[in-house]
């Protein structure tokens, strides 16, 4: 009968096995990396390429003249054409820009860029003369040297891709335009047939706003750069243009021409940044 005994010694062998293990110290398991969110925060520049086309932007104006005896003045284009004038060309240029991420989702910042441009166009057309004594040509040239622009900007991050940024923009915009305007009469009613021509050019800078969007990635594996590519439309208000001029002929009259061209254009870019803040996608560590 030692039966009950040989248990007894089991028991407390368990007994004192379990105990021990609770005197163990613990271990807590490592810490496990999870998918970083992309931090858009910071300050960022680059570089930009793209193409500015303009829509046609309409030229107006109206131009009159007085007949040779001085004493009946009537209009030699009562009603001036429009003109599409309608610059385009490359452009390419640098921006600098801050960051800041509200939420893990939204993110505002400012940027500002300039421009170099070849955008320019020349339109030429005539017309009859209304009172049909002749005939008027008109010469048109606007050409963007150059703009730049100062913006706010607004961006959501697309869930599950924090890497991509699609953003809204909008602010100040500035650029330098030359416009020449050349407008050419001949009357056919006067003692003589009279041709005359006159010209007027502005330079000068204009300013206006802008506004557009873009979407911006940046690569997980070089996550200090982003690529964009944008579009944006900018408004530099109108450009008012006077010409005078009297017929070379003695006594056979004058004529004046007042002009107006808006210039509004289109353009669409890529850029590369780089961006400079030092914890741009550090991956987020999960504690436990």
């Amino acid at each position: 009968m030692n039966k009950f005994p040989a248990a007894a010694g089991l028991a407390l062998v368990l007994i004192s096995g379990t105990a021990f293990a609770a005197d163990l110290p613990t271990r807590k398991a490592p810490p496990v990396a999870v998918p970083s969110a992309y931090n858009w925060g910071g300050l960022y520049g680059g570089i930009n390429v793209g193409y500015g086309f303009a829509n046609g932007s309409t030229s107006t104006g109206s131009l009159a003249g007085t007949y040779a005896n001085g004493a009946t003045t009537a209009p030699v284009s009562a009603a001036w054409s429009n003109s599409a004038v309608a610059p385009s060309g490359v452009v390419g240029g640098g921006q600098l820009g801050y960051n800041y991420q509200i939420t893990p989702m939204f993110v505002a910042g400012i940027e500002a860029d300039i421009q170099a441009s070849d955008m320019g166009s020349t339109v030429a057309y005539s017309q009859p003369n209304l009172t049909g004594n002749g005939y008027t040509a008109i010469n048109n040239a606007k050409n963007i040297d150059w703009f730049g622009t100062a913006r706010g900007r607004l961006g959501v991050v697309i869930p599950g891709y924090s890497n991509f940024l699609v953003y809204g923009t909008g602010g100040f915009a500035y650029g330098y335009v030359n416009n020449t305007v050349g407008v050419g009469t001949t009357l056919t009613t006067l003692p003589t047939v009279a041709g005359i021509s006159g010209t007027s050019t502005s330079g000068n800078t204009q300013v206006g706003w802008t506004a557009g969007g873009g979407i911006e990635w940046s690569p997980q594996t070089f996550p200090a750069w982003s690529a964009k590519v944008e579009y944006l439309y900018t408004d530099l208000g109108s450009t008012n243009q006077a010409i005078y001029a009297v017929y070379a002929a003695p006594g056979q009259g004058s004529f004046g021409a007042n002009h107006q061209s808006p210039t509004q254009f289109n353009t669409v870019r890529a850029g590369l940044n780089w961006h400079f803040n030092p914890f741009v996608g550090e991956p987020i560590v999960a504690k436990y």
